[in-house]
């Protein structure tokens, strides 16, 4: 099943007036990240590289949302401190995967969008409290948090509600690969590559992270 949609035109997704917010000017979400010749790294990423990460996190103390690729983790911040997470999250596969940017901004919020692009017996898939922050439709939303998406972050309802309740139109939002950032600013990562399907998928393949085989507590 896609989960990544295209927002744009009238057959692409349903929007009501009340309750989605969209920025009046650019139709673009996505800054100018074009490569320093030299370095090879994007402007948005020299520029969040630049300031300090939020304690706990791989994104820096301008972003009020962060996602971790490597570790399928996600935290939403507030001046510099997490106000909530690390959350698991699940995001694109191989096929569709969810593209790294520094410096997105939240452009769309729709708490009952619809998939224009996915259906079930002909009904368009929900992706209930959408906050679309990329190009080509990619948005938090209400989805498994241990299951590939197309693209999208799918968030458990409890934390897509609070994604939902928290972003606001214009927030930043940085989406990057922990193991590549520590390297970038000349640290180390330790943390392991979770992948698709987050933490719980990866601990009941491989045990937990203290090394714990992931067994039955019950």
């Amino acid at each position: 099943m896609r989960k990544r949609h295209l927002y744009g035109g009238l057959g692409l997704g349903v929007v009501t007036a009340v309750t989605s917010v969209l920025l009046a000017a650019p139709a673009s979400a996505t800054p100018n990240t074009a490569p320093d010749p030299t370095t090879g790294e994007s402007a948005a990423a020299a520029a969040a590289r630049a300031q300090p990460l939020v304690p706990g996190t791989p994104c820096s103390v301008t972003a009020k949302a962060c996602v971790d690729l490597d570790s399928q983790r996600a935290w939403l911040i507030q001046d510099g401190k997490v106000t909530r997470g690390p959350v698991n999250i699940a995001s694109g596969g191989k096929t569709e995967p969810t593209p790294v940017g520094h410096d997105l901004h939240v452009y769309l919020k729709d708490i009952d969008h619809v998939s224009g692009e996915s259906f079930t017996n002909g009904v368009p898939d929900p992706m209930p409290y959408s906050v679309f922050f990329e190009d080509g439709g990619i948005a938090f939303h209400e989805g498994d948090p241990e299951n590939a998406s197309g693209g999208c972050i799918h968030l458990a309802a409890d934390d897509a509600k609070a994604w939902y309740a928290y972003l606001q139109v214009g927030d930043e939002v940085q989406v990057v690969k922990a193991s590549d950032e520590m390297k970038a600013r000349g640290l180390t990562y330790d943390g392991p590559m979770y992948g698709a399907g987050g933490v719980r998928a990866w601990e009941a393949a491989h045990g937990d992270d203290s090394g714990n085989d992931g067994g039955d507590d019950s």
